[in-house]
């Protein structure tokens, strides 16, 4: 299915404040029961906004499925404007309602509510791909519950390693909220999970090979080259054959590429040296494959073969291009012309790669590794946006907690002010410190970053209002065609390897839903759904923001576009994974689904 597959019909006016449905199934006391809410929660709100389904006047929402034969219906909690609605317990009804109705209810469990929704969002359903996604799900749901048994009984760790930078990474319990199968990771083992995870405080020594020299593929935009930096990290810990460098592999990669024949028989000619688990560890971040170590002032991006949410993450080489050459154009004075507009905005750098070159390992050959600049001190609260609003369902109290609402409470008791003023205060400011820059590097500088809330941090000052903020991926950097002769008189040869430049009609949707509708939106649903603020409030808001001089004087399309536009263009995850499709493979413009979905700002 091609981009902009779907269009869907206007909202109908529907509930916006919590139904009495009873006790919220995401804090019930077996983590079991709430993994299992969460996913199918997930699931609905994917469905209400890939297709324009609404709850009925009585705030129930009912789903056709199996052709008509049955409903899949849930109570709605909560209804939210940015999309990230609350469901109370789903059940399947089959029969005819009314007064001489028959209709029989039961319980239904996400993977069952997967299978339906699949099969009912396809045109020609394919049963591989149903099953395939029922299966995900059911993966997501189980890794979901240990997540929470885990954080629901064990000790937060302490040490050096607890920088709130790090804690952060550590605090997507549930993963995208509006993904179907948010904590899938398709090919990870019990022990490798609790080594893995970040949600389980996992750590890990990183597994190492010696790469003979004739072979080293690297790049590097800073003073030492990748080699020299790489054994740096190395540290010793192992000694290199004559000859060789050291590459740097994540375990479970290692193991994986032992197998593939090209890397195999690179071992058994001695081209590569398998130099085992070595050095001090590591641990991992929000995406599970970028880990930190404390004390060291480079974070690694290690390619992993894993189907995390919807790809297997292996770094190409366009990519490890891209991320040198986004250092170099900054450095070239773009970075000092945007630090004197927003002094507290910037991109964490990846300046440097590691790799393997040969022809028979391919692109991606699963062995190339980013070096990304680390510029966060143990003491700075620079917080992924996703794990500072994620829901903390620990299985307490009355409402799910998350560090974002801690933040907020804080700060209204340290002000004496109620709740949804300091919110509303803390949006702005946040629009301020993280959004602006963004739209300033977009309109001024004619680059588009791919912001969504993972991709972006936010930093705090130490009473927790937002004071700036920063963008990490190399993959998510959008060079716009109409900006190709400046930036290229910036750096001669821009794009060649990165293949970075798209047409700006493709840029302007992409940027619309991950700035749009993913970050700032979900931010407004975050709010709004853990009763910190009033949606509509922070839509206006959002509203004076977008049509203030600040904003226009950025030259950026997309505020005149989340002001007018009825409809904006939104990446659809469960049709995305229905139709099987891989977002890291392929053009950027058809490598996801995307519907068209009516726009609550334009609406506010």
């Amino acid at each position: 299915m091609s981009t902009a597959a779907l269009t869907v019909a206007p909202p109908v006016p529907s509930p916006t404040v919590e139904r009495a449905h009873g006790h919220d199934l995401l804090l019930h006391p077996d983590p079991a029961v709430a993994a299992e809410q969460a996913g199918l929660e997930a699931l609905l709100r994917c469905w209400t906004r890939e297709t324009g389904a609404r709850p009925g006047p009585d705030g129930r929402l009912r789903i056709a499925v199996l052709g008509g034969a049955a409903r899949l219906t849930a109570p709605v909690r909560y209804w939210s404007p940015g999309g990230w609605h609350r469901f109370g317990p789903a059940t399947l009804a089959v029969g005819e309602t009314g007064p001489a109705g028959d209709v029989r209810e039961a319980p239904v469990d996400a993977v069952t509510a997967a299978a339906l929704l699949a099969a009912a969002a396809a045109e020609r359903p394919d049963p591989g791909q149903v099953a395939d996604l029922a299966a995900r799900v059911g993966d997501s749901v189980v890794r979901t519950a240990e997540i929470l048994a885990h954080r629901r009984t064990a000790a937060v760790p302490g040490g050096p390693e607890r920088s709130h930078f790090l804690a952060a990474e550590q605090s997507l319990l549930l993963g995208h909220p509006l993904h179907p199968t948010p904590k899938s990771r398709d090919g990870l083992g019990p022990a490798q999970s609790a080594a893995y995870s970040p949600e389980l405080h996992g750590s890990f020594q990183l597994h190492w090979y010696a790469v003979d020299r004739e072979l080293l593929a690297a790049g590097s935009a800073v003073a030492e080259s990748a080699e020299r930096l790489t054994a740096g990290l190395l540290d010793g810990a192992v000694p290199l054959p004559p000859g060789t460098a050291a590459v740097p592999l994540h375990p479970w990669q290692a193991r994986e590429l032992a197998h593939r024949p090209a890397v195999a028989a690179l071992l058994a000619d001695g081209l590569l040296h398998d130099l085992g688990p070595a050095g001090e560890p590591w641990y991992p971040t929000s995406s599970v494959r970028t880990v930190y170590r404390p004390g060291t002032p480079w974070m690694l991006k290690l390619s992993l073969g894993l189907r995390i949410t919807n790809s297997r993450r292996e770094n190409l080489r366009k990519e490890l291009h891209r991320g040198l050459e986004m250092h170099r154009l900054l450095e070239s004075g773009l970075a000092a012309e945007w630090r004197a507009a927003h002094p507290g905005f910037d991109i964490v750098r990846d300046p440097a790669w590691i790799g393997v070159d040969h022809p028979a390992l391919g692109d991606p050959g699963g062995l190339d590794t980013v070096l990304r600049a680390q510029p966060f001190a143990p003491t700075d609260r620079a917080l992924c946006v996703a794990g500072l609003v994620a829901e903390q369902p620990l299985g307490t109290g009355d409402t799910v907690p998350s560090r974002l609402g801690d933040t907020l409470r804080a700060l209204a008791v340290r002000c004496a002010r109620p709740l949804p003023t300091v919110a509303a205060e803390w949006f702005l400011r946040y629009l301020d410190a993280v959004v602006l820059p963004i739209l300033w590097l977009d309109g001024r500088g004619g680059i588009a970053l791919e912001a969504h809330q993972q991709n972006s941090l936010v930093l705090l000052d130490a009473e927790g209002w937002p004071c700036g903020g920063r963008y990490r991926d190399n993959q998510g950097y959008y060079y716009r065609e109409s900006a190709a002769a400046r930036l290229a008189a910036r750096l001669p040869g821009l794009g060649a390897d990165s293949d970075t430049f798209l047409p700006d009609e493709v840029i302007d949707h992409h940027f619309a839903y991950y700035l749009g509708i993913n970050h700032v939106l979900g931010l407004i649903g975050a709010l709004g759904s853990q009763r910190l603020a009033d949606e509509t409030v922070l839509l206006a808001a959002l509203r004076r923001f977008l049509a203030g001089p600040r904003a226009a004087a950025t030259g950026s399309a997309l505020p005149a576009l989340l002001l007018d536009a009825p409809a904006l263009p939104c990446k659809a995850n469960l049709l995305t994974r229905v139709n099987g499709m891989d977002e890291l493979v392929g053009p950027v413009a058809s490598q996801s689904v995307y519907v068209d979905i009516p726009n609550p700002v334009a609406g506010a």
